[in-house]
């Protein structure tokens, strides 16, 4: 039997400042200005330009004033002094926003009259009377998974491609076959699906019947164009399609049939096997070996823009030193200025004063106000954004002071998120959305604020050392090793306990992954 039962709760809500301020402080500043772009577009009160303008606004305003009470004072005057308040409040809308129509000074007016004038229809909505409401609150596309536009630098790999095939002598049927598979071309210049889905995509969305085979001879036509090796099936296609366009000489010859005899002893690094099968001496397989390894294997990603997007990287801080005395400043992207505009202020207050307020007054209010508020709480929340940002970098730098000095990544202190969130006394989810998707620039480079948090590593003195040192070092072990006899993970992690990092083999094998470095067996050259 089911119950009805009354219990009292307590819990914690997200007030949308709150929220908003949240979202603006994880987003790096590539997009802060794409996100304020935004706002501007929504809310008419909310326009770039200095606060500090406005007061030298407001002392003009009353000069202005002054000079018109002569005006009221004139006897032949149609208004009269005491009752002309909300009639002048309204001029001054009227000067900051011509597109609402306003009662002109020379004509006599009523209350009645300048409610009929003061029609606000086309701004308000039911929706944003109802209460105020903020971008991301409530139903709607999340604005975390929204993908941001990036500027466009002049054309894409698959434009390029899509040029070449126009020029290809090629019959209505094969440009769309063409079409195709230029649009199934991933980022790295392959085309991974089938043949035979391809057909069905054509049969389906553009009612053409084909086969494989005819597929596959225009697939023929599109792997001709440049760059070379665009359009593969695999690596090895890839491989092979750029040999064919090189010179026909005899290392040539042999990097082919390596590839197409022998490519997983290849990919596996058996150079002997390959000697075996293959008949060849040293010389003529260490020649054949260097150039395959000249080619591209990831032809989508050449030339100044491939298939996917780029994103550059813009600093949000930068780091300066004059004798050891560093100077932190913000992007000044980071720092725009934005203000809450004059007009929707006075509109406001002119509409507070009228004496009778209708329907259309209230909903002219209430949208005015909310307008204001949320130009407010989104300034707020910038400032806010920047102050955070500061403290927790100001933090950063003087925690890794040592590393700032000379940029030696063996200065580095092991240096998790809870030092600074206890340095800055915030939440250790603040510093994350900061250190997450923001970088600084120094004078030895621009560094990810990720890149100087890791973990410690005990040493036989007693201290730790960061993990980041130890990687450093472990980079500089494996590049100087014998190529022809690399060194095992077993042999790193003695080499290590020997420099007096305690440290276990498994923890040698991440952090060799975590640098993107193979195994022994792999890095084995000729």
């Amino acid at each position: 039997m089911q119950r009805l039962d009354m219990k009292q709760l307590l819990s914690q809500k997200l007030s949308p400042q709150q929220i908003q301020f949240i979202k603006l402080l994880q987003i790096p500043t590539a997009e802060l200005e794409t996100r304020i772009k935004e706002e501007l577009e929504v809310n008419p009160a909310l326009e770039e330009g200095d606060e500090n303008t406005d007061d030298e606004l407001e002392d003009q305003e009353r000069d202005d004033e002054a000079d018109g009470d002569e005006d009221f004072d004139d006897p032949d005057s149609e208004f009269d002094s005491d009752d002309n308040t909300l009639d002048e409040d309204f001029d001054e809308g009227a000067e900051e926003q011509p597109e609402i129509e306003l009662p002109p000074k020379e004509e006599p007016a009523d209350t009645a009259k300048d409610n009929e004038d003061l029609d606000l229809g086309d701004y308000l909505n039911d929706d944003e009377i109802a209460g105020y409401k903020m971008q991301g609150d409530g139903p709607g596309e999340p604005e975390d998974d929204r993908e941001m536009p990036l500027a466009d630098t002049g054309g894409s790999l698959l434009d390029a491609l899509m040029d070449q095939l126009g020029f290809a002598d090629l019959d209505e049927q094969q440009e769309a076959i063409g079409s195709q598979l230029i649009g199934s071309i991933d980022n790295d210049g392959y085309i991974r699906r089938d043949l035979s889905a391809i057909a069905n995509d054509l049969a389906f969305s553009q009612n053409i019947e084909v086969t494989t085979d005819e597929i596959e001879a225009v697939l023929h036509v599109v792997q001709s164009f440049d760059p070379a090796g665009i359009g593969a099936r695999d690596l090895q296609e890839c491989l092979l399609l750029q040999l064919e366009r090189r010179p026909q000489d005899e290392v040539t010859e042999h990097a082919e049939r390596i590839l197409h005899d022998t490519f997983d002893e290849f990919t596996k690094k058996h150079y002997q096997r390959i000697q075996q099968r293959l008949d060849l001496e040293d010389d003529e397989l260490k020649e054949a070996v260097a150039l395959i390894l000249k080619l591209n294997p990831k032809p989508g990603g050449t030339g100044p823009v491939g298939l996917g997007k780029v994103q550059y990287i813009i600093p949000d801080f930068i780091l300066t030193s004059d004798n050891g005395q560093f100077s932190l400043t913000l992007n000044s992207r980071n720092a725009p200025d934005l203000r809450v505009a004059p007009a929707y202020t006075e509109m406001f207050q002119a509409y507070d004063k009228a004496a009778k307020k209708d329907k259309k007054m209230k909903e002219a209010v209430t949208f005015v106000k909310q307008k204001l508020d949320s130009a407010r709480w989104f300034i707020d929340a910038i400032k806010q954004r920047q102050q955070t940002l500061l403290r927790t970098m100001d933090a950063i730098v003087r925690y890794q002071h040592e590393f700032f000095l000379e940029g030696d990544e063996g200065r580095l202190r092991p240096m998790i998120l809870k030092d600074i969130a206890t340095e800055i006394s915030m939440d250790i989810s603040t510093v994350s959305r900061v250190a997450n998707s923001k970088s600084v620039q120094t004078e030895f480079g621009i560094y990810p604020l990720k890149y100087f948090f890791s973990e410690g590593i005990a040493t036989d003195s007693g201290e730790d050392a960061s993990s980041r040192e130890v990687k450093h070092i472990l980079k500089e072990i494996i590049g100087g090793e014998s190529k022809g006899r690399p060194l095992s993970d077993d042999k790193l992690e003695k080499m290590l306990n020997a420099r007096g990092y305690n440290i276990a083999r498994r923890t040698v094998a991440k952090y060799r992954e975590q640098l993107n470095i193979p195994v022994a067996r792999l890095r084995k050259e000729l």
